[in-house]
Order: structure tokens, then sequence, then C-alpha cells
């Protein structure tokens, strides 16, 4: 089916301010993760996961250590998750992850991004059904029957398994993303996952092009040079 999903960074971070901000927003969501669901990765898998993602985004080890030592020290702030969704250039659809200790400035930085390239920020739900929140697993093999028989038979919720050029592509509900990748680590020796993501996997796609396209870009570079946005989906296909 080929169904398209969007890497965690919309662009490799090639400067320091660059690398600095992909440091910043890993560290915010290891310090998050670690304090609602506890410090060892050994316990914690999805602090394990987030660990091994960004050591493989080439974050250093001491903003990992940092963000999982401030957990421990129970102060600093109290971030929660918050989703933002709109119409950005062209008529596309956008959801838009937040961490944040003050909805009120978030969602004025994020609605500005909005208002400044022509886009419309909405309502919660205007565009999320659109959208389906996916746990996405991604890994080397071709065997894609035994894949499916194996989170069968430990009852996992499938949405969809893709096979193409000697690598298999899981889609489950978000839910069972745990569920989901025990699973496999139990069936299959040795896994590495290349992809070990939660996305909003857009339903349709929205071609866009001509000025839509440089308005695209000077959006998505609004948002991610706010601070507490996490990622960014967007059905947009240009």
């Amino acid at each position: 089916m080929g169904r398209a999903f969007q890497n965690r960074k919309e662009s490799i971070a090639k400067t320091a301010a660059a690398k600095s901000k992909v440091y910043s927003k890993y560290g915010r969501e290891i310090y998050v993760v670690a304090k609602q669901g506890g410090f060892e990765p050994e316990s914690n898998l999805q602090l394990r996961s987030l660990i091994e993602r960004a050591k493989k985004d080439q974050v250093p080890a001491h903003v990992i250590d940092k963000a999982i030592d401030k957990a421990k020290g129970g102060a600093g702030e109290d971030y929660a998750p918050a989703v933002y969704e709109g119409f950005g250039p062209g008529n596309c659809m956008v959801m838009v992850e937040c961490l944040t200790d003050n909805n009120a400035r978030t969602y004025g930085e994020v609605r500005n991004c909005f208002t400044k390239t022509k886009s419309k920020i909405g309502a919660p739900g205007s565009v999320a059904h659109m959208f389906d929140h996916c746990a996405i697993l991604k890994f080397a093999g071709e065997d894609e029957d035994a894949v499916l028989e194996a989170l069968m038979m430990a009852d996992v919720d499938v949405t969809d398994i893709e096979a193409e050029d000697g690598h298999i592509t899981v889609f489950a509900p978000h839910t069972e993303w745990h569920k989901a990748k025990t699973a496999l680590q139990e069936a299959f020796a040795d896994l590495e996952f290349e992809v070990d993501e939660i996305q909003y996997l857009p339903q349709v796609m929205t071609d866009i092009a001509g000025d839509d396209v440089a308005m695209m870009e000077k959006f998505l570079d609004m948002l991610n040079d706010c601070d507490d946005v996490q990622n960014i989906y967007h059905n947009a296909q240009y």
C-alpha cells in the first residue's frame, strides 16, 4: 500500500542552532516520559525506545542523562501534552504535537504560525478525524506471514503490514504499541527497529504547488522554532 509516514524530524539538523533545538525537544520528552513511567529504561519501555531514537539522531549522552536526572529530582516544569490542528498552506491538514507548561502561551505561538502563513488553526477535532493515530514499527525482514502470525498469537490488533525492499513495516493503533513491540521482540531474536514511533498518519494526501510550497516550508520552519512544539504531521504532498 505504501502508506507514507514522516520522519520524526522535519529536516536534519545541520547547524549548531538546529541541533540545539533537536536536543531540547528530546530532552523535554525524555524528562516527561521518565517522570511519568520511571527512570530505568529496562522497566520503562517507552523511555528505552525514546533513548534509542535519540541516540540514532545523535543526541549526546549528557543531554539524555541530564533529562533523566532532572526527572529523578522531582522538581522542575510540569509539562502536559497538547495537540493543535488546522489547515495549512494549500488547504492541507496539519496536526501539531506539543509539550507545554503554559497552554495559553503555546496556543498563542502555534496560532501565530498559522496566521502568518495564511493558514487557519482549527477547533479540536477539525482535522483529527482524517488522521490515524498509529504505532509504526519498521525492521529488516521479508516474511510478512510470520510477522502477522506472531502478532496474532499475542492478540495484537494490527492495522496493516507492508513488506517492501527487504523491510517490514507494522502499523497498529497507538494503544497497541507496547504489546506489538513486545510480541515482535519475543518472536524474533535480536530484532532492531529502524522506525519505532507513534505518529498521526493522514488518510488522504493533498497536493500543493507554486507559492503554497514556499509558504509550507516557512510554516514548518516557524513551528519548528517554537520551543513547545515536538512533532508536526501534515498531509501535504509536493
